[in-house]
């Protein structure tokens, strides 16, 4: 299945490891983005060297080639390509490059480029998925989401697409609702990812445009006034832990398996990473038994169990013991995963770690 084909997957090629060695075709692709392509009020310096550089991606640009285009934005964004290109190409693959970023400060790296390098990533170890659910998850590693509240399930939908059709009537009701964080979300308007509908996601899997379901667990009333909970069979978490798995293997080249939890229930609890910025905020305070207010308890999605296959790669005074991971949702209803914190925060043998 060839999904996301815009992301310069087909550009690149792999390496005996598996990872993606550079190429100039790789490249272009960041020559012709709306930050670096020409516009009319471009100047002859800025259309002299975008011709050259996409002639020949890796080409030498000397100081005074920037110094004569006239516009400084323009000017800056010339500068921070060549920057980013030159580091990309002295570490010869796409993941080393993703690795030393993290490793040694992401200064001077546009976001927007990072977020394409893990989007290509992604298609690199995912390339024979055929889960819709698995591919959507996946989106979540570069794509910030809003999370909505819906009669007790938790939806993520992507945040620019919420942004772009909040207002438009694009998504109707759930794009104002979504767009407004509101919590009461009607069922009739909800497109959620499943069974029935992912042949159409592969349709479209560039626009982002289907919710995920993150639900963990959901209630189901019985006679006599009894309610029974139940596991989400479908919940897109289950799908979100095995892009993780294959995440953690494809970097690390440590086998993990990586099982959604509801909650920590551990007297031995001994490491732990968060997927973001607010669970690990959470989770350390939790670590540290400090009290958390309810209204941060509520923001939290999920928590998840990692465990090591082999645990002689683990740390010694950690081997053998589960980590666990937490994923939450800002204030303001968002979520913006960090996938390196995985590739930092995990307690390998010294001989293990990769970074």
């Amino acid at each position: 299945m060839d999904f996301w084909p815009t992301c310069g997957f087909q550009q690149l090629r792999r390496n005996a490891r598996g990872w993606l060695e550079v190429t100039p075709e790789y490249l272009r692709l960041f020559l012709n983005r709306p930050e670096l392509a020409l516009v009319p009020e471009s100047c002859a310096a800025e259309i002299r060297l975008h011709k050259t550089l996409l002639a020949a991606p890796t080409s030498t640009v000397p100081a005074a080639a920037l110094q004569r285009i006239k516009d400084d934005d323009a000017r800056r964004n010339y500068q921070f390509f060549l920057s980013f290109r030159d580091r990309l190409l002295a570490s010869g693959t796409v993941e080393g490059f993703y690795q030393s970023l993290f490793a040694q400060g992401v200064v001077g790296i546009p976001p927007v480029f990072i977020d394409m390098l893990t989007q290509v990533i992604l298609r690199n170890l995912l390339d024979q998925a055929d889960d819709a659910q698995v591919v959507r998850a996946a989106e979540m590693l570069y794509r910030p989401q809003r999370i909505a509240l819906q009669e007790g399930r938790v939806l993520a939908a992507d945040l620019d697409v919420v942004a772009m059709h909040g207002q438009t009537g694009g998504l109707g009701e759930l794009g104002r609702l979504l767009l407004e964080s509101k919590a009461n979300l009607r069922a009739a308007n909800l497109h959620v990812l499943n069974s029935e509908n992912s042949e159409k996601y592969w349709e479209s899997s560039e626009r982002h445009d289907y919710l995920l379901d993150l639900t963990h667990e959901f209630t189901q009333e019985l006679s006599h006034g009894l309610t029974l909970r139940l596991a989400h069979a479908r919940s897109g978490l289950k799908a979100l832990a095995q892009v993780l798995e294959r995440w953690v293997e494809h970097f690390l080249g440590v086998q993990v398996s990586i099982k959604p939890e509801s909650k920590i229930d551990d007297p031995n609890w001994r490491w732990h990473v968060g997927l973001d910025l607010d669970s690990n905020a959470l989770l350390n305070d939790l670590y540290e038994d400090r009290p958390v207010a309810p209204e941060r308890l509520q923001r939290l999605i999920s928590l998840f169990r990692l465990d090591f296959a082999n645990p002689a790669q683990m740390r010694a005074d950690v081997a053998g013991k589960p980590i666990y991971l937490g994923l939450c949702m800002a204030a303001d209803n968002t979520l913006k995963l960090k996938p390196q914190n995985l590739l930092l925060n995990l307690p390998l043998a010294p001989h293990e770690s990769k970074l």
